[in-house]
């Protein structure tokens, strides 16, 4: 389980750290779109588009159906929020450790005050 969380995550940042796929993201946040429509917005082939899209897939950020002869996209709501929990665990532990270190300057300007006074 631990083994899956940790390639899912790999997986994601790996999508993430693409320009155009976080591009696709911010698309998709504003409403569904289908291949073609996100390969005209970026400019880019279908085949480009695809291969962005199955990326992002793959990392359980996006998901596709098929409806006729196109494909829509769609946020995966679950895929981000693994991410999001992920950077939101760092976030605290770095908040607890400045807070930390904030507290023991603090002890320490105290006491060089009270030094200087003395």
């Amino acid at each position: 389980m631990v083994q899956q969380s940790v390639a899912r995550l790999d997986a994601a940042f790996a999508a993430l750290a693409d320009a155009t796929r976080r591009g696709v993201l911010e698309e998709l946040g504003h409403a569904p779109a289908s291949i073609t429509r996100l390969a005209d917005r970026f400019d880019m082939t279908l085949t480009g588009m695809k291969k962005h899209v199955a990326l992002l897939e793959e990392a359980g950020l996006v998901a596709t159906e098929k409806q006729g002869r196109v494909r829509i996209c769609r946020i995966e709501t679950d895929g981000l929020g693994e991410v999001a929990t992920w950077i939101a665990a760092r976030r605290k532990v770095w908040n607890d450790r400045f807070e930390a270190l904030d507290t023991v300057l603090e002890t320490l300007m105290q006491k060089e005050a009270q030094d200087g006074q003395a």
